[in-house]
């Protein structure tokens, strides 16, 4: 276990697989003490035992972040736990790809209330103690927060909105310390795709990546502890990681 973020109390989101569960372990190792945060409470508990038997302090907080309450009581319970917040990592999302022609829009919803608004709910609720702190909040976005594509209109308009959302966030806080970075990673071997309704689009993602080596979730939890190790005035505010093969 490396000491870099020894003493440092952090909040990950979506922390049941993927990105969060894997930045929720880069932050452990690197001596923070970490509240997993997710709908699954079972795989996060099962994280949390992993980390304590590896000498980690790990605590694991069932959270649906479209629930603007549950997102203030788990933030407060974070505070109460660990004495403090000097990490937020927004990861918990969704990617529901499919094009606008005739597009089941609860899909749209559940996009908006989860990549945007939780996101939002999160970073509003920590921001006091982030200010307190000095400390720094990490947003997950996406490629496709940058470049548009077809078939992924809803998704696109969430990462964008997070983008926009960080930026204007990191000009009012980051002349009293708090650091705001946005991580873009392109294709990541996550089960994010999994959970895509339109079936074209399922198999069109799935013949996509089985071209190309992916990203591992590891590979974003290292450009995480990247950003939030560095000295502390030193602002990593955009990352943008994706696979080689990647066009």
């Amino acid at each position: 276990m490396s000491a870099a973020l020894q003493g440092k109390a952090a909040l990950v989101t979506g922390a049941s697989s993927g990105i969060g569960e894997a930045t929720a372990r880069a932050l452990a190792a690197e001596g923070a003490a970490v509240v997993l945060a997710a709908r699954r409470l079972d795989r996060l508990r099962a994280v949390q035992e992993e980390l304590r038997a590896a000498g980690s302090t790990a605590h694991a907080v069932e959270l649906d972040v479209t629930d603007e309450r549950a997102v203030r009581d788990a933030v407060r319970s974070t505070v109460e736990t660990l004495g403090g917040l000097d990490i937020v990592v927004n990861n918990a999302g969704l990617m529901l790809l499919g094009p606008v022609e005739g597009a089941d829009t609860t899909d749209w919803t559940r996009m908006i209330d989860t990549n945007v608004l939780g996101l939002m709910y999160v970073t509003h609720a920590a921001l006091p103690h982030l200010l307190r702190s000095q400390g720094t909040i990490v947003q997950i976005s996406s490629v496709a927060g940058r470049v548009a594509a077809r078939g992924a209109a809803a998704y696109n308009a969430t990462k964008f909105a997070v983008n926009g959302f960080s930026e204007a966030l990191r000009q009012e806080v980051t002349e009293r310390g708090v650091r705001v970075v946005v991580v873009e990673p392109g294709t990541v071997e996550t089960e994010l795709r999994r959970h895509i309704t339109h079936a074209p689009s399922k198999a069109a993602i799935e013949q996509r990546v089985a071209k190309i080596r992916q990203l591992q979730a590891s590979d974003v939890a290292a450009a995480v502890c990247h950003a939030v190790t560095a000295p502390a005035h030193v602002t990593v505010n955009e990352i943008f990681i994706r696979p080689t093969d990647q066009a």
